[in-house]
């Protein structure tokens, strides 16, 4: 049985910072949604699309979660005693976003990607993006779909995007938010200028094993232990 105060940790090992607090209650708040992805929009229209009449609000929510004394931590559980952890990262001029991976048995949480206005990865593939967001398992910060799949999207660095996955994206923001993407066409974090491609660019996938995340200190980072979708089935 997964303890719960390891779904919602005090400290996660191996990553400096906190305090840590649980803060579950912002999922369901649009204006986080439109913070939460705003650096997922890879042009004006679909800035104007995420943003709209709601920018300065959501900014102002943003910044507080940035800035603020303590770290607001999001959990997604998977398999096997494996969980995400997303961290709103508030250091004084070095604040941003951490997508970890991590299980009890580890030394430390390995960094899947990171988001800051520029985006770090190796990231997740689109497998590994909704087979965490629909394991169903509880203790998380959520159980719903679609509000993991828009937690864990920032750290999407997949270039291979399957059919079904704009309609799956659309139908989360509709659900978690108030943006109606246009009809036919790709929602931000999907498309770029010319093409449907994930929010930051090609990233190689954590589930090949090959390559190391980039972390957010000036540590170099560190092999994967065992990832290849141990944490999926």
């Amino acid at each position: 049985m997964t303890n719960s105060a390891e779904m919602h940790p005090d400290r996660i090992p191996g990553y400096d910072g906190g305090p840590f607090t649980h803060r579950p209650e912002l999922l369901d708040e649009s204006l986080f949604w439109l913070g939460h992805l705003h650096n997922c929009a890879q042009s004006e229209d679909a800035e104007e699309l995420l943003l709209s009449a709601d920018d300065e609000e959501a900014a102002d929510l943003q910044r507080q979660l940035l800035e603020g004394d303590d770290w607001p931590v999001f959990t997604v559980p998977l398999v096997r005693d494996h969980r995400l952890y997303v961290v709103y990262r508030a250091f004084e001029e070095d604040e941003g976003i951490d997508y970890l991976l991590h299980h009890p048995d580890w030394d430390h949480a390995e960094h899947l990607a990171q988001d800051e206005g520029h985006f770090m990865g190796p990231a997740l593939s689109w497998a590994e993006l909704t087979a965490a967001a629909d394991n169903g398992l509880p203790g998380g910060s959520t159980t719903d779909p679609h509000a993991r799949l828009l937690l864990l999207l920032p750290a999407f660095g997949d270039d291979a995007v399957p059919d079904g996955a704009v309609d799956r994206l659309t139908a989360a923001l509709r659900a978690r938010t108030q943006v109606e993407a246009p009809t036919g066409s790709p929602p931000p974090c999907l498309r770029t200028r010319d093409r449907a491609v994930p929010c930051a660019g090609p990233q190689p996938s954590v589930a090949t094993g090959s390559t190391t995340a980039a972390c957010p200190s000036a540590t170099p980072p560190t092999a994967s232990p065992g990832l290849p979708h141990a944490w999926l089935v």
